[in-house]
């Protein structure tokens, strides 16, 4: 599950815990290591909330950033999860492709987009002018730039803390992954046995 023993949950993690079995069918193991801080894991989704509302990024969009994020990191966690995602959202093989670095199957807005992610999440101080023109160019405003850049950042920081604790993928998503998201994953911690 993680490096972490399972503290004894209080009303906030049963909370969060229930929230994953109606959303799931079960418990995340993700949601085992916040249950230390479920408050703090509140805080930072609702951020991610507001970035989302504030700049209209669909579902899609946000599917693609996480996607294209959560690979370049070699988060397997949020990789398979949001992979899942987006393949339930588009479809399979596009999902596999994003995790994969290939954006074939995306607008040119899109492959703007997953480009970004990919840079901000693997190294944020090589990004250039031409990096942030080319998301204005594909029609994202500097506004939405900024917000696109904090939603990853958070992003990259929930990955980092599930997966310094040692946060393994859930076994339950051995079916509910479709095969090609599964097999573009060839990074991170293994699935759950």
């Amino acid at each position: 599950m993680s490096f972490l023993d399972l503290p004894e949950p209080d009303a906030a993690a049963e909370e969060l815990f229930a929230e994953d079995v109606e959303e799931l069918g079960f418990v995340m193991n993700a949601s085992r290591i916040w249950a230390y801080d479920p408050a703090l894991q509140q805080q930072l989704f609702a951020l991610l909330r507001d970035l989302v509302h504030e700049h209209g990024l669909t579902f899609r969009q946000r599917g693609i950033l996480v996607a294209a994020c959560a690979s370049a990191l070699g988060d397997s966690y949020c990789s398979v999860a949001w992979g899942t995602k987006l393949a339930g959202a588009t479809d399979e093989k596009l999902a596999a492709g994003v995790l994969r670095g290939d954006d074939s199957g995306l607008s040119a807005d899109e492959h703007a987009l997953a480009e970004w992610a990919r840079k901000v999440a693997r190294d944020p101080n090589s990004t250039t002018p031409e990096d942030v023109q080319s998301l204005r160019t594909a029609g994202w405003t500097d506004h939405q730039i900024f917000g696109l850049t904090a939603f990853v950042a958070l992003r990259v920081a929930f990955s980092t803390i599930n997966d310094a604790l040692g946060a393994n993928p859930d076994a339950a998503y051995r079916s509910l992954a479709p095969q090609p998201v599964l097999e573009a994953i060839t990074y991170g911690r293994p699935i759950d046995s």
